[in-house]
């Protein structure tokens, strides 16, 4: 199959890229810019835009297959003000992910996976109440309602998601194991109330194999592996980078992890677990996350 993967030069989009690559698939990464990371490298790349209204089906004809791994969240929300959240996330999700989706469509690509977000499964409160729940929401209806026989899209919504690429520069990553390893000692220690699912951005990347080869068109799939609180979450980090903490659980704004990314709401548990159904058919494995933190570390300066 030649697939398309939008978003392909970031961390989920190039996971993907990589088990993909090595199940056969004829890959062509997209995106802004190149990829940073030797480990796409190799790959075909093609400058796209989602976002730009002048994409036309010819722009995306000779493929097969599409992942769309690059809606955008709240670390891309403009810093100028120069649009509020609900503009922002209107503009470039909900109204440009359907629209490339139809193009994509029309250029004669079969199969499609969308990328999504696990808030508007597990935290349905919260479509009415924040902007980017809501725009996650909305734009994961819209593309799955373009489903047809000629036309299978299906979508995969990811809870965290954690992982590492040679090359690519997560800063987060970087600074968290700063943190829990005591370098930053300007920042109180101790762990948010609440807790939430994770996965492995590997683990996503199997989900997406399996989405291609046997997802249902117009279903949404929510995926996800661990649950954690975020003490269990922030000690494992701690225990990777050769610390043993023993951490304090306050319901105060967290340094690493601020209220502002907790779209479930500040110190909410979000605990579930995905259909099991489900889960075999995508087949990706799970019980993950401890083993991925410790490669996250070792891969980290």
């Amino acid at each position: 199959m030649k697939t398309l993967i939008i978003g392909g030069t970031g961390l989920v989009g190039g996971h993907a890229a990589i088990l993909l690559g090595q199940q056969g698939h004829e890959v062509t990464l997209a995106a802004r810019s190149a990829p940073q990371s030797p480990a796409l490298q190799e790959f075909r790349f093609r400058a796209i835009d989602y976002v730009d209204t002048t994409l036309e089906k010819a722009d995306l004809e000779g493929f097969d297959g599409l992942v769309f791994a690059a809606a955008q969240d709240v670390r891309q929300l403009p810093q100028d003000g120069s649009e509020s959240p609900e503009q922002f996330y209107q503009r470039v999700n909900n109204e440009a992910v359907p629209r490339f989706f139809a193009v994509a469509r029309d250029a004669g690509i079969s199969q499609a996976v969308y990328i999504g977000s696990f808030y508007p499964q597990i935290a349905p409160q919260q479509i009415e109440r924040d902007p980017y729940v809501y725009s996650r929401h909305v734009t994961d209806q819209a593309v799955r309602a373009l489903a047809s026989d000629q036309f299978s899209v299906c979508s995969i919504n990811a809870p965290f998601i954690l992982g590492s690429l040679p090359g690519l520069q997560v800063p987060h990553l970087a600074a968290l194991k700063a943190y829990v390893s005591g370098l930053l000692p300007d920042l109180p220690l101790f762990a948010p109330q609440g807790g939430t699912n994770h996965i492995s951005a590997r683990s996503v990347a199997q989900a997406i194999h399996g989405a291609l080869q046997h997802g249902e068109p117009g279903k949404a799939y929510l995926v996800g592996d661990e649950n954690l609180t975020w003490k269990e979450y922030l000690e494992q980090w701690a225990a990777a980078a050769g610390h043993s903490l023993d951490l304090e659980v306050k319901p105060d704004d967290h340094p690493m992890l601020p209220h502002s990314i907790m779209f479930a709401g500040p110190n909410a548990l979000v605990s579930y677990e995905p259909d099991a159904g489900e889960t075999a058919l995508l087949a990706y494995d799970r019980q993950q996350i401890a083993a991925e933190i410790q490669r996250v570390v070792n891969d980290l300066p």
